[in-house]
């Protein structure tokens, strides 16, 4: 009846109760409707069937829901079937005699779309319940809520103490090697060691007066510091991110501080949106490496009381919805399977390099744990791509994870792109050069990398620039200056006899970022620099001239001092060990600079985390012995996290007897 509301008032009366009354107390009802009348009708008929129409035209297309069930749907949820014996190799080895299932032909897409149709049911139902749930939140009082976190809180410390003493399952630990030492021997570098090492006491010691607990330090202002990405909360990154650089330095009596927080504090079930790319990274990489270097367990349980918090934040991190085969870029930590895309990121796309920068860290927490579903997690991203059409061969950076489409055809090796090429590699080198699939995908992409963006300057400078729907974008960024160290690392094995090649690539994009540097007043590498016309390595617009503490450049230098032992390379991190020192050090830490072209530049007023775990660590080892941390034994995550290789290792299968 809610039309005739929409009517005027005159033809919203009754008509009277009787034709003989004398008298009508209502107006008699026209038999026809003025023409505004018909108007409002027309206005409310013609919305009623745009309505009707509008929904058929909304309604999904079944042919995508089809291709969407043969793309994303079989690589990111696998299928099982009982009774077939457990594999080795990626598509098998569930739990309980069942092998995974990609695709399968007609007679398994009939099954498919069943079990597809029992998801939509589980996902609808599950938003009913919440639903009802937050209605039944509103009715109650603010004390009734308090009581019941309060009793939720208590529930939890429970069933925390009830864990107590639990302990990681008893796996062969990797052989570590090169954990000490690292003496340089001449007296020289020896000193160089030294002062690097003052340097980071004088980064730990500011933060740990001024800013403990919090994710990060304002030197200036002498304050705790936070970003975006570690949400609200105070998640000690810098604690845990500078972790295992204490060890390796020797600085014990900091990294004991450092595990006693950890162990009273770290608490993931924070209230708090997060990015899993960092939270991976910077939290799950440093706390692997510190157990690993330490042998602490308490560091990587993150002691009794936080144990279970910890493990079930871990499976947070990998796509928690098990009902929808998205990765999400970030999370919300305290509800599992709450997520979202960077706003930014190509309408709500997934990022190359976060969702392909996981295969480190969840290789070694299958192994540690016993559990395969993380190393089976980032297998099916794996196969995913490789079932993906890629332009020219390369990569875009981005990914929707609705419609299984690239976004954007943006490629880069910087920002966005990076560390997706580098754990490729490294995840080769990690299954002790097993993971020959890792290694071919690494090897097309570079292949294509090398065909598409890289290019030489007028004067000679060897670049690596940005694909953008096309075309290249003569412009290299800070990030990209990894690449050097990568394409070294990687030439041992690289196909047609090219080893050498690539090496000397490695050794001309050194060159190149080291001109990065040189070409500035505070001898300090800019955010990202250009090669048009006569300006070379040279950053044109201010919001690329800053230096906020980067490792990059550092970074490709210590790897190329490894595999070359080429004294400039120790030149050129001392060189930019003495700038930093110099222009970044204050009394409260280390800053980022804002202009590298100015004598007289303006900070930042933020001590990144990765400055400690990173830049300073990659200096130390620049003029440490080959012996401390050999590449034949370790592997650095994208943070600069340190993990053993494990040796003779099938991919699919981990050390622990658990997953054989």
């Amino acid at each position: 009846m809610s039309s005739p509301a929409l009517l005027p008032v005159s033809s919203r009366r009754l008509a009277a109760l009787s034709p003989s009354s004398p008298v009508s107390f209502y107006p008699h009802h026209r038999a026809t409707l003025r023409l505004s009348e018909k108007f409002i009708l027309l206005l409310i008929l013609s919305a009623f069937i745009t309505l009707c129409f509008g929904a058929i035209f909304f309604l999904p297309d079944s042919s995508k829901h089809r291709r969407f069930d043969l793309g994303l749907q079989d690589v990111l949820i696998p299928h099982v079937e009982q009774g077939r014996p457990a594999g080795r190799d990626g598509s098998a080895g569930l739990q309980g005699g069942g092998v995974m299932v990609h695709g399968g032909g007609e007679e398994h897409r009939h099954r498919h779309r069943d079990e597809e149709e029992q998801l939509r049911k589980m996902i609808r139902a599950d938003h009913e319940r919440a639903l009802e749930e937050a209605k039944e939140k509103l009715k109650k009082s603010k004390d009734q809520i308090r009581a019941e976190i309060q009793t939720e809180k208590n529930r939890v410390i429970q069933d925390m103490k009830k864990r107590e003493g639990k302990q990681l399952p008893v796996v062969p630990i990797p052989k570590l090697v090169g954990i000490n030492n690292g003496d340089p021997g001449d007296p020289d570098t020896r000193q160089k060691q030294e002062k690097i090492k003052e340097m980071m006491k004088h980064a730990w010691d500011n933060y740990r007066q001024y800013a403990w607990g919090h994710n990060e330090l304002k030197p200036l202002s002498r304050k705790g510091h936070t970003t975006n990405i570690f949400g609200n909360s105070q998640l000690g990154a810098t604690i845990v991110d500078a972790l295992d650089t204490l060890y390796i330095m020797g600085l014990f009596d900091e990294f004991r501080d450092g595990k006693e927080w950890i162990e009273k504090n770290l608490d993931f079930s924070v209230n708090a949106e997060v990015s899993v790319f960092e939270v991976n990274i910077r939290f799950i990489g440093g706390l692997l490496a510190a157990y690993y270097l330490s042998g602490e367990e308490a560091v990587i349980m993150c002691g009794p009381r936080n144990e279970r918090a910890f493990l079930q934040s871990l499976a947070l991190f990998i796509w928690s919805s098990s009902t929808f085969p998205v990765y999400w870029g970030i999370l919300f930590m305290r509800r599992s399977g709450v997520g979202r895309n960077w706003g930014w990121a190509s309408a709500g796309s997934s990022i190359l390099s976060e969702f392909g920068t996981l295969h480190l860290e969840f290789v070694h927490l299958s192994y540690l744990t016993g559990d395969p579903i993380y190393y089976k997690k980032v297998l099916h991203i794996r196969k995913l791509l490789q079932k993906m059409d890629r332009p020219n061969g390369l990569y875009p950076n981005y990914l929707n994870p609705r419609t299984g489409r690239w976004g954007q055809h943006h490629t880069s090796v910087g920002g966005l792109g990076d560390s997706f090429y580098e754990y490729l590699l490294k995840a080769w080198l990690v299954s002790d050069k097993t993971d020959t699939e890792a290694r071919k995908m690494y090897d097309d992409a570079m292949q294509a990398i090398e065909k598409h963006l890289i290019r030489k300057s007028n004067t000679g400078l060897t670049f690596i620039g940005e694909w953008k729907n096309g075309h290249l974008e003569r412009k290299m960024g800070h990030l990209t200056c990894f690449a050097g160290g990568m394409f070294a690392l990687g030439a041992d094995g690289s196909p047609d006899d090219k080893a050498g090649h690539y090496l000397q690539l490695g050794a001309e994009i050194a060159h190149t970022c080291h001109q990065s540097y040189d070409r500035t007043v505070l001898k300090l590498g800019p955010e990202a620099f250009k090669f048009d016309g006569g300006t070379e390595a040279v950053a044109l617009r201010q919001n690329e001239k800053y230096y906020i503490l980067r490792p990059e450049v550092i970074e490709t230098y210590w790897y190329m001092w490894r595999f070359t032992h080429d004294p400039k390379y120790r030149q050129w991190g001392w060189e930019a060990a003495q700038a930093i020192d110099k222009y970044c050090r204050v009394i409260g830490g280390f800053s980022g600079v804002k202009d590298v072209y100015s004598s007289s530049p303006t900070y930042d007023d933020v001590q990144q985390s990765f400055f400690l775990a990173e830049t300073l660590k990659y200096l130390y080892l620049l003029f440490s012995s080959d012996d401390l941390l050999p590449l034949d034994y370790w592997v650095f995550n994208t943070e600069a996290h340190p993990l053993p290789v494990l040796r003779s290792m099938n991919t699919t299968l981990s050390g622990n007897v658990a997953l054989q």
